[in-house]
């Protein structure tokens, strides 16, 4: 069974030498402890090889489509920003020319310059052929919606590839609001994977719809991890307290998230979850993805070796919506 995942990333030290380590401080990571028993994350972010390919292989992983990991070039401002950027993407595209079969990849943008932002993923994905963008969170306080990026999102539209919405560190006034005064191991948590990642990506989603960014850019696609990062559970709610004041909008919210936003498993491989959002979602808008290297290979693997599927609905989440949505190539 052909598997695609598509959360799962890498990292160039080389380049993230070149950001301003108190820019890295301000916007909250934290140096990396590796944890017992676990991957040492400095080792294996950066390689994109035969490491990783027998990772794959041990859980029946056929393509992995890769994105950078913070520390990157959202990070930095003006020229220097947008030349990591483009390292960062041409050494990408590089390793996916020694395995084109396996490896597939989202482009990383200069965020701090919106007006670069379209240039660069034109180029990445008409020259260096990749099948879309991942933009992590906010950047500068600003989400998606503002109108800085509206070029951006327009070059994905005239492109037909998706922005992936990936989860990233709190801005600093809301981590002093939420998650500070906690022991620091449990605030960071707190912060990150373990609830502020997740509402944080849904409030960029919903900020999308009630900014009426969706409306004018209707066939944007995004894609968002972490099954959906708690909007199935959420979505009937969000209608009923919203409907006396989405009268500026074009469509329903739950609607609009519908038709424009596909999830992914990434990270999170129960039960209940997958259920919610296969029951509001449905099976056509819901791909496989592991979160390599945050989460194993071996978990997600049982995850799909766990769960009950139709022969036709499991093709479509390892793999038939991917395929579709980013126009992956399959071997002949």
């Amino acid at each position: 069974m052909r598997v695609v995942a598509l959360e799962e990333h890498f990292t160039v030290p080389a380049l993230v030498r070149r950001i301003d380590p108190d820019a890295i401080a301000r916007r909250g990571f934290r140096p990396r402890t590796p944890s017992p028993g676990g991957p040492n994350l400095a080792e294996v972010l950066p390689e994109i090889g035969e490491r990783r390919l027998a990772l794959m292989d041990a859980a029946g992983i056929s393509v992995e489509v890769l994105s950078n990991t913070g520390p990157g070039p959202d990070l930095v401002p003006g020229p220097d920003g947008i030349a990591i950027a483009r390292e960062m993407n041409d050494h990408l595209a590089a390793a996916i020319a020694k395995h084109p079969d396996r490896f597939a990849g989202f482009a990383v943008l200069p965020m701090q310059s919106p007006e670069a932002c379209a240039a660069e993923l034109v180029r990445a994905v008409r020259k260096l052929g990749f099948a879309g963008a991942l933009v992590n969170g906010t950047t500068e306080g600003r989400f998606l919606d503002d109108p800085a990026y509206g070029s951006l999102l327009a070059a994905a539209v005239d492109l037909d590839v998706p922005i992936y919405v990936h989860p990233h560190l709190a801005p600093q006034a809301v981590r002093n609001a939420y998650y500070v005064g906690l022991a620091p191991a449990a605030g960071g948590v707190l912060e990150a994977a373990g609830w502020g990642w997740h509402s944080e990506t849904a409030i960029h989603i919903l900020r999308l719809v009630l900014s009426g960014t969706l409306d004018r850019h209707p066939r944007l696609k995004l894609i968002i991890g972490h099954m959906g990062e708690m909007l199935p559970m959420m979505l009937d709610r969000i209608d009923q307290v919203f409907a006396n004041d989405i009268g500026h909008l074009q469509r329903p919210i739950s609607r609009t998230i519908l038709d424009q936003v596909w999830i992914t498993t990434s990270g999170v491989f129960n039960e209940p979850p997958f259920l919610a959002a296969l029951l509001t979602f449905g099976i056509d808008r819901i791909m496989f993805s592991v979160d390599y290297p945050y989460a194993p290979h071996a978990r997600g693997r049982a995850f799909l070796d766990r769960i009950a599927l139709s022969p036709s609905d499991m093709a479509k989440l390892t793999h038939g919506n991917a395929d579709a949505l980013l126009k992956l190539e399959r071997p002949a």
